[in-house]
């Protein structure tokens, strides 16, 4: 079944389609003008590529691969992805360090600075830390066409940074891992688990995240993809509710909530501005690597 057109079309807009989230894997496809992108590659390499045909993909057609954090369900996908493509990838020096030592294949890695801001075709990119236990995880903001979308998932704690960042935003696409009560009623994960997922470098609660976005929401968000949610702490009724009910009580009424699937993909969502693009003022300083697992233990 394919849910969706490809790349190529709808030249003059951003859109966003989530391949799958949660524990299991999590990968999204964004599209801005003819730039394409992965960010996150956690699902297996034979479920990005099925995925992203129900879409109208090939994964020949992507630009880069952008990456958040190292942790398998983030980038479970990458090695074999590509052992035979020649597609970039784009994270930190810690993310990479991190993830160098796995992989047989070649990797071109682009290298950026946490905080820095760059391009990459049509999108400028912002690469912002959050806090969560990896090497050094961070949220993308990616801008284009005038349009400017918010992508933030697996955070511990709302900081003053990731506030700053999603203001302004389009679109947000953020966790809603866990209701407090149906975690504190789980019984499937010891006490150790659930403080990790609770704490300050785990994932946000659906009220965490309704709270973040009432404070960052303004007249241009028009939506809000609700990411990694917990198949046993949580449920797409209960978190899209929670949301979007703190969006309108500050009156935010347009905003369309919707939950990411870790089994299917989503439609592509479209958003434009309705302000012309400015010139972009980013500096690119991202630096290229190619290496090969030995290579890269040099590094």
């Amino acid at each position: 079944m394919k849910i969706g057109g490809g790349a190529g079309t709808l030249a003059s807009m951003m859109r966003m389609a989530v391949l799958g989230s949660g524990s299991a894997g999590n990968a999204t496809l964004v599209q801005c003008g003819s730039t394409l992108v992965l960010v996150d590659a956690g699902l297996s390499a034979k479920q990005l590529v099925l995925r992203m045909a129900m879409l109208g993909i090939e994964p020949e057609q992507l630009d880069a691969i952008l990456l958040t954090h190292e942790h398998s369900d983030h980038a479970r996908g990458i090695d074999v992805l590509l052992r035979n493509r020649e597609i970039a990838v784009y994270s930190n020096a810690l993310t990479r360090e991190a993830l160098g030592h796995k992989m047989k294949s070649r990797i071109p890695w682009r290298v950026f600075r946490s905080g820095q801001e760059f391009d990459l075709g049509d999108l400028s990119i912002q690469a912002f830390k959050i806090p969560h236990d990896a090497a050094e995880p961070v949220g993308f903001v990616l801008n284009g066409l005038g349009t400017r979308l918010s992508l933030l998932s697996d955070v511990g704690h709302v900081t003053h940074l990731m506030r700053e960042h999603l203001k302004g935003s389009h679109a947000i696409y953020v966790e809603a891992n866990y209701d407090e009560e149906l975690l504190e009623r789980d019984t499937k994960r010891p006490w150790a688990t659930k403080q990790r997922i609770s704490s300050r470098h785990g994932h946000l609660s659906n009220n965490q995240t309704a709270t973040l976005l009432s404070e960052v929401a303004c007249e241009k968000l028009s939506l809000v993809m609700l990411s990694h949610l917990s198949s046993d702490c949580n449920c797409p009724d209960l978190a899209s509710r929670t949301i979007s009910e703190s969006l309108r009580s500050g009156g935010h009424h347009k905003v369309q909530v919707q939950c990411a699937n870790q089994h299917q993909p989503t439609e592509w969502h479209e958003f434009t501005s309705s302000t012309p693009p400015t010139e972009s003022t980013s500096v690119s300083e991202v630096e290229e690597y190619s290496t090969t697992p030995s290579l890269f233990d040099a590094f």
